[in-house]
């Protein structure tokens, strides 16, 4: 088993960012993936879509507060975006390079996690059986992210890592946690 601890960074161009921290564990015992995300701070000021009833697989996620991540496949150009909307709804998309072949990942057909929310702290937490996409024994490359959208409408930005001049979680050198 691994494991590996985070904490998030605000690209650096956001213009008003909120109170908040964004924390975490991935963890990987074989070919299960487990990732808990931990927020800490005013979340009154943060944009929340409502829980839904029965979540599902939707599009443009990322337009409002989510939580993301990417598994790349270590030596190949080839990864996968997970993401998980404080909604309870979420999508996954495999790419077979930077930015090309998006396609939405058919063999995984849910992905329920759990959600906590509170005024001061929320916690976000998803184990994942990797065999539907990912081969036993391969090396993942992995970036961790979150999209926080406030009350006001303002996105800000939120990774591991931000290697370039624009906020960008598709690029291969912010996969930096190795799973």
């Amino acid at each position: 088993m691994s494991e590996s601890n985070f904490s998030l960074q605000p690209f650096s161009a956001d213009v008003s960012l909120p109170d908040l921290e964004i924390t975490g564990k991935i963890t990987r015992d074989r070919q299960i993936l487990q990732i808990h995300y931990l927020l800490a701070g005013d979340l009154s000021a943060i944009a929340f879509l409502p829980l839904t009833a029965t979540p599902t697989r939707q599009h443009n996620l990322w337009e409002n507060t989510c939580f993301e991540f990417f598994l790349g496949m270590r030596n190949s150009t080839k990864y996968w975006e997970f993401n998980l909307s404080p909604s309870g709804d979420w999508n996954v998309y495999h790419f077979t390079d930077y930015r090309q072949g998006m396609e939405e990942e058919t063999a995984i057909s849910s992905l329920p996690f759990n959600l906590e929310m509170r005024s001061h702290s929320g916690q976000l937490e998803l184990k994942f059986e990797l065999n539907s996409i990912i081969p036993p024994e391969q090396d993942l490359d992995i970036g961790i992210t979150t999209v926080i959208k406030t009350k006001n409408n303002e996105v800000t930005y939120w990774a591991l890592t931000h290697p370039s001049m624009e906020a960008d979680f598709h690029q291969r050198d912010s996969f930096i946690k190795k799973l």
